[in-house]
């Protein structure tokens, strides 16, 4: 199933979508006839959080019996997945190593690290697809795009083992770490550049993992104004799903809805030669296989 956080009639409303017939399908239908909380069904989180592996099936043949509950999608605005997450995103730097060598003397080193470099951004960074990207030009002159896998965590767990580590995923989405890269290198640690507001669209929607199981071997690409910039592979992560799940979680309990960016492949703007920095104007198209496409412009 593919889920998604919709503007629909002047409010926030959860849907699951049937990509190729481009259609909505509102979750509060199939809850009508669920012996939840309702309540508890009116974000992407509280859903998550009351997520039953049964759902995938029943939700699927319940919309599929009833094709007359379809919205056209055309009539739905996507937001991000999850519009206000909980605590911040968990971010992983050079996890990719021809990533890591396009960074060559301009953050740290260029070796692949050793065990994952962690960061955050916080929530007011996120937006959705077709959203805005804030340029933030009184404040730097370097803002450069990151295509990123994000994963989703489904259920709270700590000290995960590698083997273990697919149990606690929700599903998965695209990130675009926008990063102010002059702001990264003056206050030498990456949190101030990696978190101001709009930073961090997200979306279209989350693919769940039943349909992509583990491992993963998808295409991850980047286009701005339509050049390819950055096209890898998730089977290329340095340090891969079960590993980041597993390391992250020893001592940091894990909660539902809680969201993980796995690192970037090459091509960003900083690893150009001159530098091609984000300015104005531009478009940011960001694709992995299997998932969808994440689009922004910057205002």
């Amino acid at each position: 199933m593919i889920y998604a956080s919709i503007q629909y009639k002047n409010r926030e409303q959860l849907c699951c979508i049937d990509v190729v017939g481009e259609r909505v399908f509102l979750l509060a239908d199939f809850f009508k006839e669920e012996p939840v909380d309702k309540t508890a069904t009116v974000s992407m989180i509280s859903f998550i959080n009351i997520y039953k592996d049964e759902w995938t099936d029943n939700i699927a043949y319940f919309f599929g019996s009833q094709p007359e509950l379809a919205i056209p999608l055309s009539e739905v605005n996507l937001s991000a997945p999850i519009p206000t997450p909980a605590r911040n995103i968990v971010c992983l730097g050079k996890n990719y190593e021809a990533h890591a060598q396009e960074l060559k003397g301009h953050i740290f080193s260029d070796k692949p690290p050793l065990h994952p470099i962690y960061f955050t951004k916080p929530d007011h960074t996120v937006i959705g697809t077709e959203e805005l990207i804030l340029p933030h030009k009184a404040i730097t002159k370097k803002l450069d795009y990151e295509v990123e896998l994000a994963l989703i965590i489904g259920k709270e767990g700590i000290d995960i083992p590698k083997e273990e580590a697919e149990d606690y995923i929700f599903g998965y989405t695209i990130a675009n770490d926008i990063s102010a890269r002059d702001l990264q290198q003056d206050h030498t640690q990456w949190y101030k550049g990696k978190s101001l507001i709009t930073h961090c669209p997200m979306g279209p929607w989350i693919v769940h993992k039943s349909i992509l199981p583990l491992p993963l071997s998808l295409e991850i690409k980047s286009y701005v104004n339509g050049e390819l910039r950055q096209h890898g592979n998730i089977s290329d992560l340095i340090f891969d799903i079960p590993t980041i799940i597993s390391d992250l979680s020893r001592g940091y309990p894990l909660r539902p809805g809680d969201i993980i960016l796995t690192g970037t492949p090459a091509g960003v703007g900083m690893g150009f030669d001159p530098p091609k920095f984000l300015k104005s104007g531009d478009e940011i198209v960001c694709q992995i296989q299997g998932i969808g496409t994440l689009i922004n412009q910057v205002g």
